[in-house]
Formats: structure tokens, C-alpha cells, sequence
């Protein structure tokens, strides 16, 4: 029996069980669903070690736990991989915007609705059919490399405890690869792989001027206002070029290579109707020399994500206020460090403080620091050619802009990373109505299959 021969032959038990998972209401970020949370889990578990893993464990953490699994390879000298993804979901609020039961998992077409249907369960979910479709058309009782299955149970709530995790399991989750399916490809029709996910670093910015508001009559245009201050730091952090001005800022960025924006150039976009998905923007707008998909995905920004201070009620109030407040984000791309970057503002702020005003720079944490797959590197050729192998057409590359644990699993064990996954941008993941093409699973399943036998080869 072939690969496709046995996943459509068991495709029937693999939605119906997938829909059983589906309907825990496994939400990390709602304390009221921590119970489910352990739920999910342990019925994680259960399915895996019915499904012939040898090993099966829930993992507990300091807040709620993940699920472990192993299955050795015949050989004791096969490199082993992990596959990494998560249990937990989004909350599903607002539910009066769902058209369905969030936790009642419903078809329609080849959709397939409800949370955690593509973020992240149906995706995790695949590889339970692609490994035992990719036994079985070997006729082997193992996989051709040592599959490590570990699925987080906090990651849509911050992942909080999870490098701590990874350190203390660091012998346990020894690889050569990771595999990641938690993220999308650009469409059914052009199947792609992802490279990177960026990285985040936030702060808030505070200038102090006088001890307490002052008569504008009195003292305007005489003494610092913080709130003038304030706008001409902000704008200074952007040259006429629309890169951003904090020395160091680009130092340790990672560069696009010829061969990427030559991939990424070939993906169907159209500016204007993604400007319209952009809540009808008006124009495309950033770093001059790169394409609106290369800023997105590659470039890093500094973006103001809010401003004020003095008198914004009703009415007019003529006064210079005592003080000025912004918030800043900072997307991170391969190379750079969220606290790096803390601190190159810091220092910025400390030497660009008009003089008479007073500054204050907070940082909420160490941020999060982004990651990135090289697409000449042997694990993702072997994984691109497990996608075609299934797709039966050529996967191009894309990078995403959002961010997750993915540096920690890549630093904390030492192995690169490999974007397997086959969610797409309109699954409305996080948001009312999510979903997942089922037909795009089991494309899923069938890559995950080839992938073995292809990552047995590229890492010996």
C-alpha cells in the first residue's frame, strides 16, 4: 500500500477523531478552561500511545502541561527529529460573530470549523497520519528516523513556561531537526514553505517637563512643552528613506539573498487588494530598496503604536502639559535581539532628549526574539521536496511577521528548524470562524510521510 492509497483509506477515522480533540475547549489564556487545558492533554496522550508510540508522557510545567512522545527509529544511528506544535488555543470571543459552535466542529465543503481546527491542532494532527501512512508503505514497524513529538499547552498564552521546559528535557528532546507546523503557506494553488518568523521588542517612552501643566499664554513658546518633544523624537526615528535611525539597528541583520527575493518575487501578490485586506490603506509605505512582501517578512520596523499626553477632552485647555508618553514595538528579523534593541533605544533616547525635558524609557520584559531556516540548508531541501513530492508542484518560500517559541526550541536544542505546515492566511485563525481545508491535511499528512524518509538521508 502507497502513501495516498492509505490516507485515503483512513482519512474518515482521522477527521472524526480530530473532531473529538477539537471539541476540548483547550483555552491557556482563560484560568476557567485549565481543566480542559490538562484535558486536551491527557486525551493527546491516549490517541498517541493507541496509535503505537512507544513512549507517551504528560509533561507538567510550572503552569499547564504538554504532551511527549517518541518513536524510535529502527536504526540506533538515524538522526532523530522533533515536531514541534501546541494543544492550546485562542479564546473564541466575540461568539455571537460564529457561525457555528466554536467547540462543536463542523464541515462544510472541504472546510472543516471550529477552534484550533488549523492553530494548531489539525496541523499537529497530520503528522499522526503521516507517519503511520509512511510505515506502512514501507511495510516497517518504525519510522526511518527517531520522531520526537512535543505539543506545548501554553503557547497561544506566551509560552511562559516553556524554554524552562526545554532546558530541564534538553537530553530527553536531543535532535537534529525541528520540525514546526504552526504556521501557513501562501495558497492552496501555490504551496510554499516558511523561512522565518519575526521577532518582537516593546517599550514605553516618557518625557517630563514642567512639575505640573502650565498657562500657554504665560509660558508657551518660553519653556520646553514635552508633548513637541515628544513628536519631533518620534519622527527623527525614521530617516527620508524610511529606515530606522538607531545606530546598530541593522547591524546583525541577516540579508535577503538573491535567490530568496527572487522566490518571493514569484508569489502571485497584488499590492492593491492587499492594501485593501490592510484596512483599505491608501498607499504601500516603508523602507526604501524592498518590496512590500520583503518588508513584511524580512525587513525589520519600528512602528508607534500610540501617543499622548496634556488635554485631549472636550473643549480647549491652552497649556504646555507636564509630560509627554509613547509606545513603541520594534519586529525583529533573523540575527537581531529584542534586548539589543532595548537598549540601542535607550541609548538613542538618552542623546536625542531635547534639552529641559526629562526621559524615561521602560521595556516590558526581554521581548521575543525572531528565528530563521536558511533555504539552502539540508533539512528544509529535504522538506521542500517531501511538499512537491505531495503537492506535485514547485513550494516557494515565504516568512511570516508574527512570533512564537521558535528561537528557544532552535538555541535551548541546538538543531535548525523546518517549516512544515498547510494553513493559509483566510483560516481565520484567532478569529471567529476558524478553519481548516481538510483537503490541505491531508496533503499535509502525505509531506509528512515523504519527509522521513527524506530527513533520514539530508542529516546522516
Amino acid at each position: 500500500m502507497d502513501v495516498v492509497t492509505y490516507i485515503e483509506a483512513h482519512k474518515a477515522r482521522f477527521f472524526a477523531d480530530l473532531k473529538e480533540w477539537l471539541a476540548i475547549p483547550s483555552v491557556s489564556g482563560n484560568p476557567a478552561h485549565a481543566g480542559d487545558v490538562r484535558r486536551s492533554a491527557a486525551w493527546l496522550a491516549e490517541y498517541l500511545t493507541g496509535l503505537g508510540f512507544p513512549t507517551v508522557e504528560v509533561w507538567e510545567t510550572g503552569g499547564l502541561p504538554a504532551v511527549f512522545a517518541e518513536w524510535p527509529a529502527a536504526s540506533p544511528d538515524a538522526p532523530a527529529v522533533v515536531i514541534y506544535g501546541h494543544h492550546d488555543v485562542q479564546p473564541v470571543e466575540p461568539l455571537e460573530e460564529w457561525d457555528t459552535d466554536p467547540f462543536v466542529p463542523t464541515e462544510k465543503g472541504d472546510a472543516l470549523y471550529g477552534r484550533g481546527a488549523s492553530d494548531d491542532k489539525g496541523q499537529v494532527f497530520f503528522h499522526t497520519l503521516g507517519v503511520r501512512a509512511g510505515m506502512a508503505a514501507a511495510g516497517a514497524d518504525a519510522p526511518p528516523v527517531t520522531i520526537k513529538l512535543l505539543v506545548e499547552g501554553e503557547e497561544e498564552s506566551g509560552s511562559v513556561h516553556f524554554a524552562e521546559l526545554l532546558r530541564a528535557r534538553r537530553d530527553r528532546l536531543a535532535c537534529d531537526a525541528i520540525v514546526i507546523s504552526d504556521t501557513t503557506m501562501w495558497s492552496a494553488e501555490f504551496p510554499s514553505m516558511c523561512t522565518g518568523m519575526r521577532g518582537l521588542a516593546e517599550a514605553e517612552l516618557a518625557l517630563h517637563g514642567p512639575s505640573g501643566d502650565l498657562h500657554s499664554g504665560s509660558f508657551g513658546g518660553a519653556v520646553p512643552n514635552p508633548l513637541q518633544g515628544m513628536a519631533t523624537m518620534l519622527a527623527a526615528l525614521h530617516d527620508d528613506q524610511g529606515r530606522v535611525t538607531l545606530p546598530g539597528f541593522y547591524d546583525d541583520v541577516v540579508a535577503l539573498t538573491d535567490e530568496e527575493r527572487a522566490l518571493f518575487a514569484k508569489l502571485p501578490f497584488d499590492e492593491a487588494e492587499w492594501l485593501r485586506t490592510a484596512g483599505d490603506s491608501q498607499a504601500a509605505y516603508g523602507e526604501a530598496g524592498y518590496s512590500t512582501l520583503e518588508r513584511v517578512w524580512a525587513r525589520p520596523t519600528a512602528e508607534i503604536n500610540g501617543m499622548w499626553g496634556g488635554h485631549t477632552g472636550p473643549g480647549t485647555k491652552t497649556i504646555v502639559p507636564r509630560s509627554a508618553h509613547a509606545k513603541l514595538s520594534f519586529r525583529l528579523v533573523a540575527g537581531q535581539d529584542p534586548v539589543k534593541v532595548q537598549e540601542q533605544l535607550t541609548a538613542w533616547v538618552a542623546a536625542n532628549t531635547p534639552p529641559g525635558l526629562r526621559a524615561e524609557v521602560s521595556v516590558p520584559g526581554g521581548g521575543v526574539r525572531p528565528c530563521f531556516s536558511p533555504i539552502d540548508s539540508a533539512g528544509v531541501k529535504a522538506a521542500r521536496r517531501a511538499m512537491e513530492r505531495a503537492f506535485g508542484t514547485e513550494v516557494l518560500f515565504t516568512r511570516e511577521g508574527g512570533s512564537g517559541p521558535e528561537a528557544d526550541l532552535a538555541d535551548i536544542l541546538g538543531a535548525p528548524l523546518i517549516f512544515v505546515a498547510v494553513g493559509l492566511d483566510d483560516d481565520r485563525i484567532h478569529a471567529p470562524n476558524e478553519k481548516v481545508e481538510m483537503p490541505l491535511l491531508l496533503k499535509g499528512a502525505e509531506a509528512a510521510a515523504y519527509l522521513w524518509d527524506e530527513l533520514a538521508t539530508a542529516l546522516r
